[in-house]
């Protein structure tokens, strides 16, 4: 029976000594458990604003990352669009001189030669045509100016210069190979003479 009411002294005691210390030092127990709430609020307030921060930071990067894909998918477009455009802007640059040798064929036949070899003329002329035809389906188109017009030199390239009297300086005086444009960009510039009699 000693043993059964030895706990209930011991609880006895322990209030015993619980009220004598806040008759001694009263708000003590108040105190202490403010001062629990104030651990307990700077720690959660240390783990918002550390996962604030880890938010904001994984916000960051996800943005980046995204702005990184469209970039890429926009880069990657726009190489694939030049790729089909000026892909075959090499095997173009090596096809022109054909059409300047079959130019100059032409433009040497006389009117003699052209009875003697229609059939042989006929078809340097067929060729030329189809030349001109897969040059314009894959975006191919030349660049012919006439004599009298302005030089340019985004679309000409000045192979000389003289004074012809009737004109003034810039003006074209003599186109001595055609240009060429691959959609937007320049495949070959106009061989021109220019004149140089001041205006």
């Amino acid at each position: 029976m000693e043993n059964a009411k030895e706990p209930n002294g011991m609880d006895e005691q322990r209030d015993i000594l619980a009220d004598a210390l806040n008759d001694e030092f009263p708000g003590l127990g108040e105190e202490a458990d403010a001062f629990e709430v104030a651990e307990v609020s700077d720690d959660a307030a240390e783990t918002i604003e550390r996962l604030t921060a880890e938010r904001d930071d994984m916000r960051d990067r996800f943005m980046r990352a995204i702005a990184d894909a469209e970039n890429s998918r926009k880069r990657s477009d726009r190489d694939r669009r030049e790729a089909e455009q000026y892909g075959g802007s090499k095997l173009a640059r090596d096809m022109l001189p054909v059409y300047d040798n079959l130019q100059r064929a032409l433009d040497t036949v006389t009117d003699e030669q052209r009875e003697s070899g229609k059939a042989l003329i006929d078809g340097i002329e067929l060729t030329m045509r189809e030349l001109l035809s897969v040059f314009k389906k894959h975006g191919i188109e030349p660049i012919a100016p006439e004599n009298g017009d302005s030089f340019d030199p985004k679309l000409h390239q000045a192979m000389f210069e003289a004074p012809v009297p009737g004109t003034k300086a810039g003006d074209i005086i003599q186109v001595m190979a055609t240009g060429f444009m691959l959609h937007e960009r320049l495949l070959r510039p106009a061989q021109v003479g220019v004149s140089s009699t001041p205006g």
